[in-house]
């Protein structure tokens, strides 16, 4: 039997193959296959020399046949637990997703975008990623003591989680901002403002950012003798809501308050019409400090001084860690330095 050779479906001419491929661009099968599948040990030149060729040749790959031949479809997950409507919301999920989208593209994957808030869409989740349908989790938002995470851990599914995963942290990779480090910068420049009743809302207590923004915030006061008071500490998801009510809070217990610093710019942003409506001016009574720099700081009135982490190396530096992981190395963390934006909400009046 005379084997077929593979044709265009749109002009029934031949197909490129990978083999086409490596003699156009002078360099091994090998090679190629190794750029296809975003490995590395493979020079820039090696590199630009593939591209190229696959541009004149007009190769495309075969995702069934590349799926039957490495046991992997070519897919990875960026899998949200909050729910659907933070997705737009939140400004830190929509570039972290961006991102990711590039990052996966350059390596010439499927990015798929999932959800998972509910009971039901974790069980549905948990199916899917376990039947193989796609080679690895970035896992957006872990909350400790949810059942999903166990759940995945258990059916081995490839995970690397944005910021760590508490009780996880041997068998899932990680990547994140230095939370306690940027938090604590945060209040000592508060401190170096002259404020000595500095109040906090915190992020989730679940989650590795809402415990580690706290503590760098205790540690920041306890550095300069400050007491650190529990009635100037209330607590926050994340979100606008949760930041106006804890505002509220902390002005009926601790209406002396001259700062705050909030562990997200979402609940941050929450603070400045629940002190306006007060009575208090920000930066002139109460100075105003976020986290995040995601966009949303520089468009506010005043511009919010915040906590700058950078969400395009996580993102890149998540997706790498992945196909790490995929390939069976061991788990790791990785944490991304943060740097402080000073502008308005906690510079002095004019």
């Amino acid at each position: 039997m005379i084997p077929t050779v593979p044709t265009s479906p749109a002009t029934g001419r031949k197909r490129p193959t990978i083999r086409d491929v490596a003699r156009e661009a002078g360099v091994s099968y090998a090679t190629v296959s190794r750029v296809l599948n975003g490995r590395e040990w493979v020079s820039p030149e090696a590199v630009r020399a593939v591209r190229e060729a696959i541009a004149r040749t007009g190769y495309t790959a075969n995702p069934h046949a590349r799926s039957l031949a490495t046991g992997r479809s070519g897919s990875i997950a960026f899998l949200l637990t909050e729910p659907q409507h933070l997705l737009f919301e939140d400004p830190n999920f929509s570039v972290l997703l961006r991102g990711v989208a590039q990052a996966v593209s350059d390596r010439q994957m499927t990015l798929l975008l999932m959800i998972a808030s509910t009971p039901e869409e974790r069980t549905r989740t948990v199916a899917y990623l376990s039947g193989g349908h796609v080679d690895g989790v970035l896992l957006v938002s872990p909350h400790s003591g949810d059942p999903l995470l166990n759940n995945l851990v258990r059916a081995e599914v490839p995970i690397v989680a944005c910021g760590r995963v508490l009780g996880y942290e041997q068998v899932i990779s990680s990547v994140a901002a230095d939370d306690r480090s940027g938090a604590r910068s945060a209040v000592e420049h508060l401190v170096a403002a002259g404020c000595r009743r500095i109040a906090t809302i915190t992020g989730p207590q679940d989650t590795s950012g809402g415990v580690d923004r706290l503590q760098g915030y205790t540690d920041a006061l306890t550095a300069h003798g400050l007491t650190v008071e529990p009635t100037r500490i209330q607590h926050g998801d994340w979100s606008r809501e949760s930041g106006a009510a804890a505002m509220r809070t902390l002005l009926q217990q601790t209406p002396d308050l001259d700062a705050v610093f909030a562990a997200s710019d979402m609940m941050a942003a929450a603070t400045l019409p629940v002190l306006r409506e007060a009575g208090r001016d920000v930066p002139g009574d109460v100075r105003v400090v976020g986290f995040d720099d995601s966009g949303l700081a520089a468009t506010l009135d005043p511009p919010l001084t915040t906590v700058r982490q950078p969400l395009d190396r996580i993102s890149e530096e998540m997706t790498r860690l992945l196909t790490d992981v995929i390939a069976g190395r061991t788990p790791i963390s990785v944490t991304v330095p943060t740097s402080l934006v000073v502008r308005a909400s906690s510079s002095a009046p004019a």
